[in-house]
Formats: structure tokens, sequence, C-alpha cells
């Protein structure tokens, strides 16, 4: 069974009970990435290692660098 015929299941059977929908898949991904991130960056402070950059930042620092050095 795929995520979109388990999410149609679930909504059918939440209207029959009354009961609220559920949310779509996929609907909060990037909220639990994020939050993961941070509980990882929280996790290496407390054990004294450096917290890094987001890769994102990095690359675009990287490619400033590489465009002066051009």
């Amino acid at each position: 069974m795929s995520v979109t015929q388990q999410y149609l299941l679930d909504t059918h059977r939440a209207r029959q009970h009354g009961e609220p929908v559920p949310p779509a898949p996929g609907l909060h991904d990037r909220h639990v990435v994020r939050e993961l991130h941070d509980h990882r960056r929280f996790r290496a402070v407390l054990a004294g290692r450096p917290v890094r950059r987001r890769p994102l930042r990095s690359l675009l620092r990287w490619a400033r660098l590489r465009a002066r050095s051009s």
C-alpha cells in the first residue's frame, strides 16, 4: 500500500468516526528536518564539539572565495 492510499484510507476512517482528518503526507517534512538539525547542533554543544555551519552557507562562502581568486 502506498503512502497516498494509506492517507486516503485514514481520511475515510476519520470522517466515518467524526474525528479530525490526519495531515497530508509530506506536509511537515521540512519542519521535522529543521528540528532534527537543530537538535543535532544542540547535542554537539552539550558534548563540547564545535558546531558546524549550515551546508548551504558554507557552500556559498566557498563559491564567493573561489570567485575572488579567479
